[in-house]
């Protein structure tokens, strides 16, 4: 594997690759001494010498950190094979590239923070290496899009050369996946950040619409069933020190790998079995207070009410209703025709009568009433005209936070991160408050498009938290560029609501665990959580660059299963069997099935799927049951060890003339 970049996610990204994966990694960044370095200075003029101070102590925990296989393996005194080489470069070029042996590599991460550089260094790498799987960072997506179509096809046309170069024993080309995937740490880190939010979490993986969630449960008392949530993952080995362990007799059953390791993907019979154990089982995230009402003036037409306000409503009422009075009373009282004695009224009502000099006193005394209302319906008209013309100006202005809002979320930030989670928690239905001070910030447009209540100011500034309630809220996102500012607000919001729930992004990790740490230890009772970027974005990273259909790993304990979004249509051990028949305990079994699929198989050639963020949320297995037979054209969503994935992606059946079809 290769990882190129310029900032804390290329490192984070290497040692992701190496510890989770067990991959060996080549480096290539501008500076080995300075990892963590800022692409963006903060603004603050009084932040120089700290961030400066940082920087230099980050520095000198990456020169000692475990990047670089500097200790033995044992104690023979000889270093272990390097899993992780450094190489010093200023530009992703054709030297650095070939240098760090991208002929021979199976990916390339390009992580810089230039979209302009990544997009340049991944057409050297797919001319360098057509068969190459390849991630890119950038933010806009509709570039990605087109980027990864265009990388992609070059692939499929380099791969053609090559089979018919090689002729019709050429296996390898069919083998290869030289996918290219556009990813955006702002997209990544979005899902977690909004489930910590919601469920006070961050270890999640996106997959399939449905946020995941792999949770660790202590041991329960001998009789009380414990929640399994969707699926257990792993049995994890009974302690002697564990009271439960302890109080259970010794011939109670234990998992078959005992004191050694824990059992992963067990069976429903392994785990009723297990008495005494802790358990891993995965949950969904979901949001369980009150959703976010969206009214507003989109759709289909604002209706009268939030046009007018309620009293200009009920004088608007009062004088139709006296107008209707006295057309009433001038069909009784003169015996005019009723639709000749509205018209008359109307003419009264708007002064544009003659005046009634020689006709009957009753007639007389109602011109007189309906000049009287002409008089008042003046006012009321200018009145209406004014509240419209506020109600559509200010439906393109930001809404302010009703009076009667609590249980929100309150978003401080609305840069490329703070944005897409804006987006994220909108769409599970989650109130939210956002706070920024840069009224041209990149996400206030979609503040104002969704109806958001946003408050403009300098959250270090008296008041701005207030006027977003956060003495009523459920938590605080602190989303900024700058850690002081996340940090600051958060002190502030636990000062105001001790018990409030704290999620900051900070850009360093070291100085991320160093807040964690202190917070958690001033409020131990209020849940605190500090994330750098690269912390919460490289796993997404890392398990792209291992394959497309890779979604994420879950570690336990000292071994690590992924989850793996596979298609059924050409694996002989899912096409056609039912959900119960491809469980493998220790090995695979299935979470969801994606059954949006027309029923009608679709050929080699068929347009690639929606996106995710346009597809539905697939269906979990307890909602389809085990006894679902699957189709070809379904996609399946996977948890498995290393192990047998590669042996369900090896014993996959191959049609004619797949090393020209894309990876």
């Amino acid at each position: 594997m290769v990882v190129c970049g310029d900032d804390a996610l290329a490192h984070r990204l290497a040692a992701e690759l190496r510890d989770v994966y067990g991959e060996r990694v080549t480096l290539v960044v501008p500076s080995a001494r300075e990892p963590h370095r800022p692409r963006i200075p903060p603004p603050s003029r009084a932040l120089d010498r700290a961030t400066a101070l940082l920087g230099r102590v980050s520095a000198a925990m990456a020169r000692t950190g475990p990047l670089p296989s500097e200790a033995p393996a044992d104690g023979t005194g000889e270093a272990p094979e390097e899993t992780v080489r450094i190489l010093e470069s200023a530009q992703p070029d054709d030297v650095a590239l070939s240098e760090a042996g991208i002929a021979g590599a199976e990916a390339l991460a390009l992580v810089y923070d230039d979209d302009e550089l990544n997009i340049h260094a991944a057409l050297r790498a797919r001319r360098l290496n057509p068969r190459l799987r390849l991630v890119i960072r950038l933010y806009n997506r509709k570039l990605g899009q087109h980027l990864e179509e265009l990388l992609d096809q070059a692939a499929a046309v380099a791969a053609q050369g090559a089979g018919a170069a090689g002729g019709a024993g050429d296996d390898d080309a069919s083998g290869i996946d030289a996918s290219t995937t556009v990813l955006s740490d702002a997209d990544t880190v979005a899902p977690a950040l909004a489930a910590t939010a919601v469920a006070g979490t961050s270890k999640v993986i996106e997959a399939d619409g449905l946020l995941l969630r792999a949770a660790e449960r202590t041991p329960v008392p001998p009789g009380r069933p414990g929640d399994p949530g969707l699926c257990t993952l792993a049995l994890l080995p009974a302690s002697a020190s564990d009271p439960a362990s302890a109080a259970h007799p010794a011939d109670a059953p234990r998992p078959a790998a005992g004191d050694e390791g824990p059992v992963l993907l067990p069976d429903d019979a392994a785990v009723a079995a297990a008495v005494g154990c802790g358990t891993v089982v995965l949950e969904t995230v979901s949001y369980t207070g009150r959703p976010v009402r969206r009214r507003g003036l989109r759709g289909r037409g604002a209706p009268l009410a939030s046009l007018f306000s309620r009293r200009l409503r009920w004088s608007l009422a009062g004088i139709v209703g006296t107008v209707l009075a006295l057309a009433v009373a001038s069909w009784i009282t003169i015996g005019e025709n009723p639709v000749h004695a509205a018209y008359l009224t109307l003419l009264d009502l708007f002064a544009i009568n003659d005046p009634a000099i020689d006709e009957p006193l009753p007639r007389k005394i109602l011109q007189l009433l309906s000049g009287l209302t002409g008089l008042l319906l003046l006012p009321v008209l200018v009145a209406a005209a004014f509240e419209g013309l506020g109600t559509f100006r200010s439906a393109s202005a930001l809404r302010r936070p009703p009076r009667g809002l609590s249980g929100h979320v309150v978003l401080l930030g609305l840069g490329k991160v703070g944005t897409r989670v804006l987006a994220r928690l909108h769409e599970m239905g989650i109130p939210v408050v956002c706070i920024e001070a840069d009224p041209e910030a990149r996400g206030i447009a979609l503040a104002r498009r969704l109806r958001v209540p946003t408050v403009l100011g300098d959250v270090t500034q008296e008041g701005v938290l207030e006027a977003a309630m956060i003495e009523r809220a459920a938590g605080l996102l602190a989303l900024t560029s700058e850690d002081t500012t996340n940090l600051e607000a958060a002190l502030y919001a636990r000062s105001v609501k001790p018990q409030l729930r704290v999620t900051l992004r900070l850009f360093d990790d070291g100085f991320a665990t160093a807040v964690y740490r202190t917070l958690r230890a001033a409020h131990p009772r209020a849940l605190t959580r500090s994330r750098s970027t690269s912390f919460l974005a490289a796993p997404a990273f890392a398990g792209a660059m291992m394959g497309r259909q890779i979604l994420g790993a879950i570690p336990v304990e000292r071994r690590v299963l992924l989850v793996a979004r596979v298609e059924v249509r050409g694996h002989a051990a899912l096409e056609g069997r039912t959900v119960g028949e491809v469980l493998r305990p220790g090995w695979l079994r299935v979470l969801a099935v994606d059954t949006s699929a027309p029923d009608a198989p679709e050929p080699a050639t068929a347009a690639a799927p929606p996106p995710e963020q346009e597809r539905e949320p697939a269906h979990l297995v307890h909602e389809l049951g085990n006894d679902y037979v699957l189709r070809p054209q379904d996609r399946v969503l996977l948890v498995a060890t290393r192990q047998a994935l590669g042996d369900l992606h090896s014993r996959r059946s191959r049609p004619a003339g797949a090393g020209a079809r894309r990876g």
